[in-house]
């Protein structure tokens, strides 16, 4: 079949950003789960993704990791859905900027911060992300626009990669609840896609 998408993951893992967005996307895929320190680690799976992690996709025998590169990949792959502006589409730039935005400095700060692991503030100047308090404001910026999504009425891709990590952030207080991330959140919970792929995951989550 064309087009076919193999999904790998795991319901505690980075995966769900994935399962949302193949829910947004909304073509069949098939759902590989994985353990962590087994199947995870398999020289099935590492040929597939050397780092023994997940998410990953095969999609026509292509094989994509990264969550925020499965999610430009499928935006791209299936512009049907509507979820990325093209490449000479007015808010191309604005997608790429915050999608690649959350996948470095936001990560690379929040991490940093949840870690104690904050270098001193003399050099804030050597870093992506300068400081964790500038990544967060920028952050705020970028979901505090005069629309509901990162490109205004558009919903995207940028959303789904960016929203998770602000809605993970609230979970695990790692960002702080400000009102424009937590009004965010609550727009996107409230996607179908977004419960759709919630509660699939959910399902999976073991009961033991």
């Amino acid at each position: 079949m064309a087009d076919a998408i193999t999904f790998y993951t795991n319901p505690m893992s980075r995966g769900r950003i994935v399962r949302w967005m193949l829910e947004e996307v909304g073509r069949p895929y098939d759902t590989q789960v994985l353990d962590y320190g087994t199947t995870m680690k398999a020289p099935e799976y590492l040929a597939l993704n050397p780092m023994g992690k997940v998410p990953a996709i095969v999609c026509d025998g292509e094989v994509v990791t990264e969550c925020a590169a499965i999610c430009a990949f499928l935006a791209d792959r299936f512009p049907e859905a509507g979820l990325a502006p093209g490449a000479s589409e007015a808010g191309r730039g604005t997608y790429l900027r915050w999608m690649f935005f959350a996948a470095g400095p936001l990560e690379a700060a929040v991490t940093a911060r949840s870690m104690n692991l904050m270098p001193p503030a003399d050099k804030a100047g050597t870093l992506g992300y300068g400081t964790f308090d500038a990544a967060i404001d920028a952050l705020e910026g970028a979901v505090s626009g005069d629309g509901p999504w990162i490109l205004g009425d558009r919903f995207s891709a940028a959303d789904v990669y960016v929203g998770s990590q602000i809605n993970w952030g609230l979970m695990f207080k790692s960002i702080p609840d400000r009102p424009a991330f937590v009004a965010y959140a609550d727009r996107l919970r409230a996607r179908p896609a977004y419960v759709r792929a919630s509660e699939i995951d959910d399902a999976l989550m073991p009961t033991g």
